[in-house]
């Protein structure tokens, strides 16, 4: 019996593709005989360490193929066709309706997802969910087999590498306060209610203070440029820092000056920049939707609703009392110890073993 991966796409660095190959550790580290198997392979990627889905031996019926479903391709719809046991994991698809207006083509690969997903309903076997938000969808779309809610294993060692000393150095000790949000340029993401949001702490708290949105975007795209438009027509043009695609010690860098995380986002399957936040002891305020409050799991600052002056005033008053702050820090710090990988990896095999046991 084979325990094969199989995805779309598999990058180095992105939430997905970590995972991934976080799990093909713990198989090897197991004793299964497994593999990667992508249509497509980043160009970082180990050679050697994933295989086209081109290369995949055919299987048994007693094989398992484990499936990542995050995105909009027609491998969601080829998948049956392949023998063996079929689970997913599922990492969320993107409501197409963030896209209306800004981009036809992300619209177009979002509901396309979304259509796969509803596709596989009654094709898997066993399913794990990132969160508990992205359990509750899969059931909203139609899943009745057995559903476990796992998190996303992160690789908490990359992030003992050196920071990027430019970025710090340029930033730091300056006396102005830093505010970052990490996560691609994207409608989902809310960016314009941070920007509000840090327009408020400026206007009327700490003129000495900046917003890092670190995250890849396209300088064509229409809502990066009505983002762009609203900063400069606040006065922000020169405090609203978008740093488009950078170096992954660049990024380590943000994290490492930031004093605050925020987050507005209305849509997340899990958010890993949170648990990353909270690696970085940064104090986290962010807007309660989708997966925000399960990957928070109390920590943080969580917001019921989008008032820019409240959330300026919060960050106001974590900057301005450290007991606060400090205790904000220790929940986040209690919260970080369910994302151990260990913790994380022991899970999935036991729930792995159950599967493939017929126990589930």
């Amino acid at each position: 019996m084979r325990v094969i991966q199989m995805l779309p796409s598999l990058s180095y660095g992105d939430a997905v593709g970590n995972d991934v190959m976080a799990l093909d550790n713990a198989l090897r580290g197991a004793g299964y005989e497994t593999g990667i198997y992508a249509e497509n392979i980043g160009a970082r990627v180990p050679q050697g360490r994933a295989h086209r889905i081109s290369k995949l031996p055919r299987l048994k019926d007693d094989d398992v193929i484990i499936y990542h479903l995050s995105v909009g391709t027609e491998l969601n719809f080829r998948l049956p066709a392949f023998h063996g046991r079929k689970m997913i994991i599922y990492h969320n698809v993107t409501p197409y309706e963030f896209f209306s207006g800004y981009s036809h083509n992300l619209w177009q690969l979002c509901k396309y997802g979304l259509e796969g997903v509803e596709f596989l309903a009654d094709k898997a076997e066993y399913c794990l969910a990132d969160s508990e938000f992205n359990k509750q969808n899969l059931i909203d779309l139609g899943y009745k087999c057995p559903i476990d809610v796992l998190p996303i294993l992160i690789p908490f060692d990359d992030y003992k590498q050196e920071p990027n000393q430019g970025v710090i150095e340029r930033y730091s000790d300056d006396g102005y306060t830093n505010l970052l949000f990490t996560g691609r340029v994207a409608p989902n993401k809310c960016h314009e209610d941070i920007i509000a949001a840090f327009y408020q702490y400026q206007k009327n708290y700490n003129e000495k203070s900046r917003l890092f949105l670190v995250g890849n975007f396209d300088e064509r795209e229409i809502y990066y440029n009505k983002l762009a438009s609203f900063a400069e027509k606040l006065g922000l043009k020169d405090k609203v820092i978008f740093t488009g695609h950078i170096g992954f010690d660049e990024i380590l860098a943000y994290y490492h000056i930031a004093d605050a995380f925020i987050c507005m986002s209305e849509h997340e399957g899990f958010c890993v920049p949170l648990v990353e936040a909270m690696f970085f002891d940064i104090p986290i305020i962010a807007y309660d939707s989708s997966a925000i409050s399960y990957t928070l799991g109390g920590s943080g600052i969580l917001i019921k609703e989008k008032n820019p002056l409240e959330v300026a005033g919060v960050i106001d008053y974590l900057q301005k009392h450290a007991d606060v702050k400090e205790a904000l820090l220790q929940g986040q710090r209690e919260r970080l110890k369910d994302f151990d990988n260990e913790v994380i990896e022991k899970q999935f095999l036991k729930y792995l073993s159950d599967y493939i046991e017929g126990t589930k």
